[in-house]
């Protein structure tokens, strides 16, 4: 036992005597937390994004409790801490502005404390990625508990999905095809218990992410947030976080090339979110994996999408699980060699023997990879002179007849600019023409929103027209759909060659070949450079200053230059 209290990091507080051992176990107990849990057994963090503010994570408090069980049943001592809620429907100018502040307060909030292992729980879009690449680079013991998506919604008689249909209901409003009355009636519907979107939006793909990776338990990705399972998962997880300190199963262990891999193939098999791309490519630059843009083009050839899920397809995530949930999208991947068998996971077992049986009960649902949804649907890479450090379009949310096509640019500086020039009937626009959105990146917005699925022009939705190409350097909601071409890298706001186009140029998408391509001489490209102008500052003091100062371009994950490939002072060095 003497051994095992040395190899603990949590002792180095609680282990010892004198005037800073009385400290730390003292005030400790005067939360009731009696002596002899000082004894050398585990320390477990729960890390909780719970937060009014943020309704995706609204049932946190329950889950935590369940975790807290968990704990205590395996012998350790449970210690709950908050980290910053980033809730996607409630903060301005966008969530992903804080993604990096988030992930910097976790990594620093598990450094600071006497934590033997730690559990995330994470649910609304970028608190999935912040607590993994916070935990990630102090490296402990780490399993990741999701909180599940909420209940299937239904209006009218039909399924309606979280962002998906908001999207297409507001187009029918601005259409004059659906009354405000109507919109309002949906609007009560659509939320009907707690959990994130229910669409196989960013937070559904960066939950089935953290199980492809082996973060998470099997079945994490999809357990709805209101089913009593999802407890039960998450005081398995409380209990198995032990072991997994006696075991020292680092987050290294299990955050390798191999999952990365996995994780890569996963989000091209359920139709997953472009957002989870950079995301992936923030975790891996904390962790120490390369991983590249490029990597999410080669990876996801000849992966087809299995899910027939939102805003891809026509389910939901509460569907996705009756069905047999990510295990059978893992076994199907496998399969076809398209899985690394050995990679590791959370549980001690290997991914593959954690799917080896999963069975399918609804093919409608998560159909046969010989008979896919869609196929070679991935996450595609672009690059051409538009875009020569790329950009991606998610095919299987696009219009197939639009992924080869040239047109007109109908440019706009800003997104302001962009919402009030689509209501103007008199916008010299057609349906085959090529929307651009400039100085919408990482440095730009900042924060690089998700405004990049731009509205259809209204004189062009009494036409009946539902989707046009769209190029920005911005993000779109993981629950958006269309022809959307996203994340071009370098931004314009920096001086990338998306600031250089005007209205009237010609450009050529052409997704089979992978290129996006501005039919203006690289001369004339240059000369626009020259003359252009930067935008105004956005900040000149605090969180915001600190962002634009050390955002790092979206193929590069958007993380801050002085955070990757680890950071720190060794986890636990003793200051006193």
């Amino acid at each position: 036992m003497a051994d095992d209290k040395k190899q603990l990091r949590s002792q180095a507080w609680f282990g010892r005597s004198g005037k800073m051992g009385f400290y730390y176990r003292s005030w400790l107990k005067g939360m009731g937390i009696p002596d002899d849990q000082f004894d050398g057994r585990p320390v477990i963090g729960i890390c909780n994004t719970w937060s009014e503010l943020t309704p995706c994570n609204a049932h946190f408090r329950r889950i935590a409790e369940h975790v807290r069980y968990g704990v205590l049943e395996a012998g350790g001592l449970p210690l709950e801490f908050p980290v910053s809620s980033l809730g996607e429907v409630t903060m301005r100018p966008t969530a992903m502005l804080f993604r990096n502040l988030a992930a910097m307060d976790v990594e620093e909030a598990i450094r600071a404390h006497p934590l033997d292992g730690v559990v995330l729980l994470m649910g609304c879009d970028k608190t999935t990625p912040a607590l993994l690449m916070g935990a990630a680079s102090t490296d402990l013991p780490t399993i990741g508990v999701s909180g599940g998506p909420q209940l299937s919604a239904h209006y009218r008689g039909t399924l309606m999905g979280s962002g998906t249909h908001i999207i297409s209901m507001s187009e029918q409003v601005r259409a004059g095809e659906m009354s405000q009355a109507q919109f309002q009636e949906a609007e009560a519907a659509m939320n009907r218990s707690p959990g994130h979107c229910m669409t196989m939006g960013t937070a559904s793909s960066m939950a089935s992410i953290v199980e492809a990776l082996g973060v998470g338990l099997p079945q994490n990705a999809a357990i709805p947030a209101a089913d009593s399972r999802r407890d039960t998962l998450a005081r398995v997880a409380g209990r198995r976080i032990v072991a997994m300190v006696h075991e020292d199963l680092v987050l290294s262990k299990l955050l390798t090339r191999a999952a990365f891999e996995n994780a890569v193939r996963t989000l091209a098999a359920i139709g997953g979110s472009t957002n989870a791309v950079i995301h992936l490519l923030a975790i891996a630059g904390r962790i120490g994996v390369k991983l590249s843009l490029s990597d999410f083009d080669g990876l996801s050839r000849g992966v087809h999408c299995v899910a027939n899920l939102m805003p891809s397809g026509s389910f939901l995530m509460e569907d996705f699980y009756y069905a047999g949930g990510l295990p059978v999208v893992l076994r199907s991947l496998a399969e076809h060699g398209l899985l690394n068998r050995d990679a590791l996971t959370a549980n001690g077992r290997t991914i593959w023997q954690n799917v080896q049986d999963a069975a399918c009960w609804n093919e409608a649902v998560i159909t046969p990879f010989d008979r896919p949804h869609k196929r070679d649907a991935g996450i595609a890479v672009l690059r051409g002179n538009l875009a020569p450090n790329g950009a991606v379009i998610k095919p299987s949310a696009a219009s197939p007849q639009m992924l080869k096509h040239t047109g007109r640019a109908v440019v706009f500086d800003s997104p302001e600019e962009m919402r009030a020039a689509v209501e103007d009937e008199n916008l010299d626009i057609d349906e085959t023409c090529i929307m651009v959105l400039k100085n919408c990146g990482p440095k730009g917005y900042p924060g690089m929103a998700e405004v990049g699925n731009l509205p259809i022009p209204k004189k062009l939705l009494g036409k009946g027209v539902r989707d046009m190409i769209r190029i920005s350097d911005a993000r779109m909601s993981g629950t958006a759909y269309g022809t959307v071409v996203l994340h071009v890298a370098p931004e314009a706001a920096v001086g990338g060659p998306l600031a250089a186009v005007r209205t009237g140029d010609l450009i050529t998408l052409d997704v089979a070949a992978r290129s996006l391509h501005l039919h203006v001489s690289d001369a004339e490209i240059a000369q626009r450079l020259n003359d252009w102008q930067p935008p105004p500052a956005h900040a000149t003091r605090g969180y915001t200053k600190l962002y634009v100062d050390h955002v790092l371009q979206a193929d590069r994950g958007a993380d801050f230059d002085f955070l990757v490939g680890g950071s720190g002072a060794p986890v636990g060095r003793d200051n006193h």
